[in-house]
């Protein structure tokens, strides 16, 4: 009976330690996904940020704001064909039916979403 409550102990205290582990690996996630990285060149006219991927997600050029405004379009646009590109591999290889195949193109879609057609008109496009 002894070796029984022990197994069971043993078990109890290992499954606590996986839900603890696990808990704080969703922290970590959490706190990742919430961080940018900011660089300046020199004079500070140009400063760039980036999301927790790598992704651009500010570019500010003092002395062309437009032409920021235009660039950081430009990637966007160019980061959701990439997104578009990878479904369409994900379709002809594992299928975007199955968990692999929804896994990678949700997490290409929340890295880079599609630009909003409001944001061409708001820009004049």
């Amino acid at each position: 009976m002894r070796n029984i409550d022990e197994a069971e102990e043993w078990l109890d205290s290992w499954a606590t330690s996986v839900d603890a582990s696990a808990a704080r690996a969703v922290e970590l996630s959490r706190r990742v996904a919430e961080l940018t990285g900011e660089a300046r060149n020199r004079d500070g006219s140009i400063t760039v940020a980036v999301g927790s991927t790598g992704q651009i997600v500010r570019l500010d050029l003092t002395a062309h704001p437009e032409l920021a405004r235009e660039l950081t379009d430009l990637i966007a646009r160019a980061q959701a064909d990439l997104s578009a590109k990878v479904a369409a591999q994900v379709q002809d290889t594992v299928g975007a039916d199955t968990e692999t195949g929804r896994a990678v193109i949700h997490a290409y879609d929340e890295r880079f979403p599609a630009p909003r057609p409001e944001d061409d008109e708001h820009r004049g496009r």
